[in-house]
């Protein structure tokens, strides 16, 4: 892959992936929809990413994994969970060799959306 490469769509983001890598970005893209229904699906920071009520969720190929940007919040809230994974502040690291925690990235994305939308309340809320 090209990393000038700018990509307008996640498809043509997939594409541009060696086969195995395209099988799991597909089935992180499929959890992340699903857990997310109604999320806009777009291309920011050169990447796959999905905003409801603003940003949820990214995530990118690399060489040896899939990083998968769930922002610091989505990090904290499930270190436990994630402690066995190379993570940061933002980020947390899915080895490209096994197979994708599809359950917890399912958890994760649901964590996001409820948190936009708690967000969004307060923000509501404030204005009357």
């Amino acid at each position: 892959m090209k990393s000038n490469s700018t990509f307008k769509t996640v498809d043509e983001y997939i594409q541009l992936h060696p086969e195995t890598t395209q099988k799991l970005l597909l089935q992180i893209r499929q959890t992340i929809k699903k857990a997310a229904t109604g999320a806009e699906e777009l291309i920011s920071y050169n990447m796959p990413a999905y905003k409801l009520l603003g940003p949820l969720v990214y995530f990118a190929a690399y060489k040896n994994h899939i990083g998968f940007y769930p922002t610091n919040s989505g990090v904290t809230a499930f270190k436990k969970e994630i402690k066995e994974y190379k993570n940061s502040k933002g980020a947390i690291q899915f080895p490209l060799d096994e197979p994708l925690p599809l359950k917890l990235i399912t958890q994760i994305v649901k964590f996001r959306v409820a948190e936009n939308k708690q967000k969004e309340l307060d923000k509501k809320k404030k204005k009357k």
